[in-house]
């Protein structure tokens, strides 16, 4: 019966997760390629986002965009976070075809911040060739 009470107290742990609802700019990076997004809520644990693109369960994801000072406690901070999709949505964003979004939901394994003098553009819109020579970088937990 002990076993019970640890499994519940892993459940409340696992839901217990400060989320903060912040909307920030992201560059999302997989298969060689990069395409934009924006942040709907995060936590220690994980992240949702928005992006026009469709993602599969289990896809790894990297995602760079600015962590803001509310989170960090400190300045505003670049972040690259790497970590496997656990859901993805399809939303209707407009009537075209071009409105079509994807909210993501996304378990962290690992993050990594950046060189806080590094321009945030270069975060949002990033090359293939970029892209792939950020991906070298990861730290691992």
């Amino acid at each position: 019966m002990s076993a019970d009470p640890n499994r519940l107290e892993h459940c409340v742990e696992r839901r217990g997760a400060q989320r903060f609802e912040v909307h920030l700019p992201l560059a999302v990076h997989f298969e060689g390629r990069t395409v934009p997004g924006f942040t709907q809520n995060l936590s220690g644990r994980g992240i949702f986002f928005y992006a026009e693109t469709a993602l599969p369960q289990g896809a790894v994801v990297e995602l760079t965009f600015t962590m803001p000072s509310e989170i960090t406690l400190a300045e505003s901070m670049p972040v690259r976070c790497r970590g496997r999709v656990l859901r993805a949505s399809a939303t209707s964003a407009g009537h075209s075809p071009a409105g079509q979004r994807t909210g993501i939901a996304v378990q962290l394994d690992s993050y990594q911040y950046l060189p806080s003098d590094e321009p945030i553009s270069h975060f949002v819109r990033v090359s293939a060739a970029s892209a792939a020579g950020a991906a070298s970088g990861l730290v691992g937990r």
